[in-house]
């Protein structure tokens, strides 16, 4: 019992501010000792403390370094959340999907093609010996690869047993589809289905439309979907890309281009509309169910509409499309 006085003794002096008001030698001796002790661990802790407020020590948990900096120019670099960089959006087209679209890649030989990528021991035909025979002599890299590998590889369950992969189609620019000869453009107000976006440009390609403007946003670009829709229409059609369908309908309008918009709800019939051959002219088609939209409407020297004369009061974009460039066509010959 004697020598836990002593430790009472000292922790006591402790608290009233040092050893001498613990009486005894023992009790004194004891203060002390223990005071030291407990001091040099205050002094690794208050050190501790005050090298993390000073910044050059670590954190127990996370192991890393305060960032804090009395530099000025510090402060400003870090200061803020970090704005990354946007990369401009493009058309698209890189992965390509399909016999015919990869046939028609390889042979309009306007893009560089990076790899052919086929299902080995396929059934013969016709269109795999062409873009076997094509890739050979152009040089392009053929892997054949397995059923298992090719549907890891395809983004879309019609690949037909093919893919390429190449550059993305290129873009043109506004005004140089606008000044083409005898310029037949086609411009397409935010359509959103893959599948409609390739059956238009078929159907364009194939009425002979010199160029194709989309918006920038809010619409479907070139994916494999469309390319293998199109069919390898998207490798002989120019396409520009806008950041507004209003604002690209008042530029080719100064460039002399006669717009004629195309909807359910148009003041006259497409098939009583002046069109020459000589003549510019740009088609436009609205969204998949809302049609034009209102500024578009305005914009265009003329609202057309097709004549229903069944039961049911409205045409599939892409349907509707087909029939008014095709009208365009017969008017354009039937006036040389």
């Amino acid at each position: 019992m004697s020598r836990s006085r002593p430790a009472q003794g000292g922790g006591e002096g402790r608290r009233s501010g040092g050893g001498r008001s613990g009486g005894g030698g023992r009790s004194g001796g004891g203060g002390r000792s223990d005071q030291a002790g407990r001091s040099g661990s205050t002094s690794r802790a208050g050190g501790s403390d005050r090298s993390r407020r000073a910044g050059g020590a670590t954190s127990k948990r996370g192991g890393k370094p305060r960032p804090r900096s009395d530099n000025a120019s510090d402060r400003t670099r870090t200061s803020g959340p970090q704005r990354k960089k946007t990369k401009k959006k493009g058309l698209g087209g890189d992965q390509i999907e399909g016999r015919q679209a990869v046939r028609e890649l390889l042979l309009a030989g306007n893009r560089r093609i990076h790899e052919i990528l086929m299902i080995e021991d396929m059934e013969h035909a016709d269109v795999l010996d062409d873009i076997s025979e094509l890739a050979f002599e152009m040089k392009v890299p053929f892997r054949p690869i397995s059923r298992k590998r090719m549907s890891a590889e395809a983004l879309t369950d019609s690949h037909q047993g093919v893919i390429a992969r190449a550059q993305p189609v290129p873009e043109k620019e506004l005004d140089e589809l606008a000044k083409m000869k005898n310029a037949f453009l086609l411009v397409l107000d935010g359509i959103t289905d893959p599948g409609n976006l390739g059956a238009i440009l078929r159907t364009a390609e194939c009425a002979g439309v010199t160029g194709v403007v989309l918006p920038r946003h809010r619409s479907v670009h070139i994916s494999p979907t469309v390319t293998k829709t199109a069919a390898g229409a998207v490798e002989h059609l120019p396409m520009a890309l806008v950041g507004g369908i209003p604002a690209a309908l008042a530029r080719i309008k100064e460039l002399g281009i006669y717009t004629i918009g195309l909807d359910a709800g148009g003041d006259s019939s497409i098939f009583e509309l002046p069109i020459q051959d000589s003549r510019p002219i740009a088609l436009v088609l609205g969204a998949e169910g809302s049609g034009l939209s209102r500024l578009v409407s305005q914009r265009v020297d003329t609202v057309a509409a097709i004549p229903l004369v069944g039961r049911l009061n409205s045409l599939n974009v892409a349907m509707a499309g087909a029939v008014a460039c095709f009208e365009v066509v017969r008017m354009r010959q039937a006036t040389t």
